[in-house]
C-alpha cells in the first residue's frame, strides 16, 4: 500500500540530518534567524507582545524555555506563542508567495522553544527550521485554502508540530501523531484577515506554533492522534476538496542531492524590506522612485495603483483599507500603504502609529486613491509579485513606475549586511549597538554552538 502523507512527512522529518543540507540552506537560515530575531525585539513591547507575555509569564517550567527579551522559563509551547507574537506582529518577517503566501519564519519561534528545552545544539535546531520552511511552503505550493475560508497559518500547524517533533527526535511512528493531533485540532478561520483587523491577525501563527509544540508534546507522551488525517473519511483532504497527493513525492526518503538539496525551500522564499504585507511590497518601492519626480504632494490630483489578484483580493478591496482604524489594517491595506509612502517618503514603524494612518489629512488623500485588477500582472504571480504605481498631477501628467521584484524577493536578494542593516535599525534603539552586535555574532556562528541558551540570553531587554 501506498504511505500516507503523514508517514511520508514523518519519514522525512526523521531521517533529515544536517549533513543532508546544502551550504546556501544553512546560510539563508541563519539569516532568518537574525531577520526574526530582529522584528521580535523590534515589535518588544507593542501592546498584543505584551499581552502575551504577561500571560505566558504566569507559568513556569523546569524544562521550559525563555521568553525573548526576558530571564523567565515558561513552557515551551507557552514561549513558542509569545516569541511568536514578537516575531509576527510587525508584519516584518519573511514570505512565502505561492498558491496560497504564508510567513514560513513564524515557525521559528517553536524551533527555538523547543531546541532550549530539549538542549539541542545549533545545527540541530538549522535543520528543524530548514525543514518547517520546506513542509509549510510545499503545502503552499500544492492548494490554497483561504477560498475555503481557512486562514494560512492552518498548514503551519503540519511544518511547526514537525519541526518540533524533529528536535525532540521523536520515532516515525511519534512523529507521525503530532502530525495527526496537530491536523485535527490546528485548523484556522480566514475571518482574522478580514474587515477591521484586530490583534489576532498578527499573532494568529503564533497560536499555531503554540499548538503545534503542544501537538509534539502530547505524542512524545505517547498521545494518539486520528489519522489518516489527510486522506481519511472526513480529513483534510475532504475537506479542502483537494487532494494533496503530490505533496508526498516532495518528501522522498532516501534525499536526492539534486539541485539546492533537500529542505531548501527556504531559498525560495523573501525577505521583507519595508514593514507591510508583502503584495504592497513592490508598491511602496514603485512610489517611493515616483516622489522624487513629484516634488510637492499637492501637486497630486489621483493615484491609480495597477495590482495582481492576490494583492486586490486580500490588502485592496474592503472599504476599511480606505479608512484603517488599527495597525493591523493599516499594514494589510494597499492603498495606505501607497499613499504613506508617497505623502512622508518612507515606511517604517512610525507610519503606523494611530496618529499617523488615522490622520484626516492621510483619509483625505485616501479618496483619490484607486485600485484595479491588471491581468497581465496577474498572470506572473507568484513568480513575481508586481504593482503599477500611476500618479496623474493637476498639469494632466501621468507618472508611473512599475516593479516586479521589490527589494528582499528570493529574485532580488538583500545582501548579508543589508539584513544586518535591517536587524540593527530594529534592535539598536532597544539595547544598544554592542548588545544587538552580539546577537548577530552569535547567530552566525549557529552552526557551531553547543545550545541555543547564549543566543536566546543575549536577547535580554531588560538588566
Amino acid at each position: 500500500m501506498k504511505k500516507t502523507l503523514a508517514h511520508q512527512l514523518a519519514d522525512y522529518a526523521c531521517a533529515l540530518r544536517f549533513e543532508d543540507l546544502f551550504k546556501e540552506v544553512v546560510h539563508e537560515v541563519k539569516r532568518r534567524v537574525i531577520d526574526s530575531l530582529g522584528c521580535a525585539l523590534g515589535a518588544w513591547k507593542e501592546k498584543p507582545c505584551a499581552i502575551a507575555r504577561k500571560v505566558a509569564l504566569d507559568f513556569s517550567a523546569k524544562h521550559g524555555s525563555t521568553i525573548i527579551g526576558t530571564n523567565h522559563k515558561t513552557p515551551p509551547d507557552w514561549a513558542a506563542f509569545a516569541n511568536g507574537c514578537a516575531i509576527r506582529y510587525f508584519d516584518y518577517n519573511d514570505t512565502y508567495l505561492s498558491k496560497e503566501p504564508a510567513h514560513p519564519s513564524d515557525n521559528i519561534s517553536a524551533a527555538l522553544a523547543t531546541a532550549e528545552s530539549v538542549n539541542a545544539n545549533g545545527r540541530e535546531l538549522i535543520t528543524a527550521i530548514a525543514l518547517a520552511y520546506e513542509v509549510q511552503c510545499r503545502f503552499c505550493d500544492a492548494a490554497s485554502i483561504r477560498a475555503r475560508g481557512w486562514d494560512h497559518v492552518t498548514y503551519g500547524a503540519f511544518s511547526s508540530a514537525l519541526a518540533t517533533a524533529h528536535l525532540m527526535k521523536l520515532d516515525p511512528v511519534k512523529t507521525r501523531h503530532a502530525v495527526n493531533i496537530a491536523g485535527v485540532a490546528g485548523v484556522a478561520m480566514r475571518q482574522a484577515r478580514t474587515g477591521e483587523l484586530s490583534h489576532w491577525k498578527g499573532v494568529a501563527f503564533a497560536n499555531t506554533a503554540r499548538h503545534g509544540v503542544y501537538s509534539a508534546l502530547l505524542a512524545r507522551a505517547g498521545m494518539t492522534g486520528p489519522g489518516p488525517i489527510f486522506e481519511g473519511q472526513m480529513g483534510f483532504e475532504k475537506q479542502l476538496g483537494v487532494s494533496l497527493g503530490n505533496v508526498g513525492e516532495k518528501f522522498a526518503v532516501p534525499f536526492e542531492k539534486t539541485g539546492n538539496g533537500p529542505a531548501s525551500m527556504i531559498l525560495h522564499t523573501s525577505i521583507k524590506f519595508w514593514p507591510a504585507e508583502y503584495h504592497s511590497q513592490s508598491a511602496v518601492e514603485a512610489a517611493l522612485a515616483l516622489r522624487h519626480e513629484i516634488g510637492d504632494r499637492s501637486k497630486i490630483k489621483q493615484v491609480v495603483i495597477e495590482s495582481h489578484d492576490a494583492a486586490v483580493d486580500i490588502i485592496g478591496i474592503e472599504p476599511e483599507k480606505w479608512k484603517p482604524k488599527t495597525r493591523e489594517t493599516a499594514d494589510h491595506s494597499l492603498p495606505y500603504i501607497t499613499a504613506i509612502a508617497l505623502i512622508d517618503g518612507e515606511v517604517t514603524d512610525k507610519q503606523f502609529e494611530p496618529q499617523r494612518f488615522k490622520d484626516p489629512e492621510v483619509w483625505k488623500f485616501l479618496e483619490n486613491v484607486k485600485v484595479e485588477r491588471n491581468a497581465e500582472l496577474s498572470s506572473l504571480y507568484p513568480d513575481a509579485v508586481a504593482n503599477i504605481v500611476n500618479v496623474d498631477l493637476a498639469d494632466g501628467r501621468r507618472l508611473t513606475k512599475r516593479v516586479d521584484y521589490p527589494l528582499g524577493h528570493a529574485k532580488n536578494c538583500l545582501k548579508d549586511s543589508e539584513v544586518e542593516e535591517k536587524f540593527f535599525a530594529l534592535v539598536r534603539p532597544k539595547i544598544g549597538e554592542q548588545r544587538a552586535k552580539k546577537i548577530v555574532h552569535l547567530a552566525w556562528k549557529l552552526d557551531e554552538a553547543k545550545g541555543v541558551d547564549e543566543l536566546i540570553h543575549a536577547c535580554l531587554m531588560e538588566k
